[in-house]
């Protein structure tokens, strides 16, 4: 009963998360607040897939608006250039050898070894620029898929139960 009397807010959740996903990916792209490594093309390879602004961002917000749309009365109520085969780890960074992925062969053990997150001498702080900034877009693309999937449910509830409306053209009765 409650999962249909919110099934419309639910979609009112994903604008918010939407936002914040294009939000945090932004700011992916300007590790130790500039955008020098951007512009060089110094930035580890997810960031510039553009999930968080495409996917978990632009796409739900237009899954928002048509899941609003779709469901008005209840709204109104209530409220590449790589192969994708290819697999790094870690930030792209500046170390003695340069810029590479200085911990791609550490199968994410350097998760767990702060010391060696000094291997990384510029951006500053750019593993934890990107452990919490990536960590945000889990946490917000999971909360989305959730949301989808409480949405879903309403909806087949609605149409299992016969309360979901039809919409009916007067020329065809």
């Amino acid at each position: 009963m409650g999962l249909q009397k919110c099934g419309g807010c639910l979609s009112c959740l994903l604008i918010p998360l939407a936002l914040w996903s294009i939000v945090i990916n932004i700011l992916l792209y300007f590790p130790d607040g500039k955008a020098l490594y951007a512009s060089s093309n110094n930035l580890t390879n997810y960031v510039w897939y553009f999930e968080g602004i495409c996917f978990s961002g632009i796409m739900m917000l237009m899954l928002a608006a048509l899941l609003i749309f779709l469901d008005r009365d209840t709204f109104q109520k209530c409220c590449q250039s790589e192969s994708c085969t290819r697999t790094y780890r870690g930030p792209y960074c500046r170390t003695a050898a340069g810029w590479e992925y200085a911990f791609k062969d550490t199968a994410g053990r350097y998760l767990t070894d702060h010391a060696s997150w000094s291997e990384c001498s510029e951006p500053a702080y750019v593993v934890e620029w990107n452990i919490i900034l990536f960590s945000i877009l889990i946490a917000l693309s999971g909360l989305q898929m959730l949301i989808c999937f409480l949405k879903v449910i309403a909806e087949l509830k609605r149409i299992l139960c016969g309360t979901y409306s039809v919409f009916v053209q007067p020329a065809l009765i």
